[in-house]
């Protein structure tokens, strides 16, 4: 065994974030319109060190700031989370080709009974029996899929790793 940097559970060493950068993100995951001034004046630091940290977890790739919508407030009435057998030299094509469509928001390659689980949200009932049966089933190598209709959301975050 080799020294070096640890490796996270994917396999790629972790990216270095400091624990001043882990504070900024709480800030921002709370209130992603937080002036940089209020930020640093909660984390006794400067608007400078601030932006520049945020500016840098943006290019890094590490931290998005966009604003989140609740789409069921927006008209949509439904929303179903897909899982989707492929045949097994299609993957990742099914994976892509799924992607594409407007109504799919979430897209995973996953080890399990599902080679590939998707997130829909739809207008209402029709539009998602549009959606499997004209779009997703046309897609060459989709074997077989699973629909799990959403009842209700319990609990939806975007607050990983800071606490």
């Amino acid at each position: 065994m080799t020294a070096g940097k640890p490796r996270a559970r994917n396999g790629r060493a972790p990216e270095d974030v400091s624990a001043l950068d882990k504070r900024i993100i709480e800030h921002l995951q709370e209130d992603g319109r937080r002036p940089f001034t209020q930020i640093a004046l909660e984390l006794g630091v400067s608007e400078a060190a601030v932006r520049a940290r945020t500016n840098r977890l943006v290019e890094r790739g590490i931290l998005q700031i966009v604003g989140v919508t609740d789409p069921l407030k927006l008209g949509f009435q439904q929303m179903a989370m897909v899982g989707i057998r492929c045949e097994r030299d299609r993957l990742v094509q099914v994976a892509e080709a799924v992607g594409a469509f407007p109504e799919v928001d979430y897209v995973v390659i996953t080890a399990g009974s599902y080679d590939v689980l998707i997130e829909v949200v739809c207008e209402d009932n029709a539009a998602l029996l549009d959606f499997l049966a004209d779009k997703l089933r046309a897609i060459d190598g989709v074997r077989d899929t699973e629909t799990f209709v959403y009842l209700r959301m319990v609990k939806q975050t975007y607050q990983w790793g800071t606490r």
